[in-house]
């Protein structure tokens, strides 16, 4: 019997070997890249949504603000609900030097010259939705000046703010 000479192993498999991993990683700091700045949002309140005027027109925003339970229409044959929010510090430090939450979405909604930001949104009446709740909004500006919400978050810090104490402490 004849042994047929060994061929030796190729470095080229190696090389393709590396190089498809460095793809597939390449690939998946693409992907993550891409999403985190596709699902990227502006956070602002009503004042940084003034002051950034037209830079912010077209972009996905969250605003935060009071929400005025005077200015809250809805129609029910549409779905579409109209309020206005009024600017709240985004600053915790503030806040909690005005007296908490609470105090600042009242100090918000009776201020007459706090900037206001009219909403519309199509879609279920929230039930929390009443006035001086914390309305986070997400959506885009529109030609006319008007916030086109997609999502609406209300928070009423009344209804929690006996709890707040309890879940801090530990207890």
């Amino acid at each position: 019997m004849t042994d047929a000479p060994k061929t030796p192993p190729r470095a080229g498999g190696r090389t393709k070997f590396l190089l498809g991993g460095l793809l597939i990683v390449a690939a998946v700091v693409y992907l993550i890249a891409s999403s985190t700045t596709a699902a990227a949002q502006y956070y602002l309140t009503v004042d940084e949504l003034a002051a950034k005027g037209d830079a912010v027109r077209g972009r996905d925003l969250k605003i935060s603000g009071a929400v005025d339970g005077e200015s809250i229409t809805y129609d029910p044959q549409t779905l579409t609900l109209r309020f206005t929010v009024a600017n709240v510090p985004a600053d915790l430090d503030e806040i909690e030097q005005a007296g908490g939450l609470a105090e600042v979405l009242h100090q918000a909604v009776s201020d007459p010259n706090a900037r206001r930001l009219q909403v519309v949104y199509v879609g279920v009446k929230p039930d929390l939705l009443r006035h001086e709740a914390q309305a986070i909004l997400t959506g885009r500006m529109g030609d006319d000046g008007v916030f086109e919400a997609t999502e609406l978050l209300l928070k009423c810090p009344t209804r929690y703010e006996e709890e707040v104490p309890l879940q801090s402490s530990g207890a």
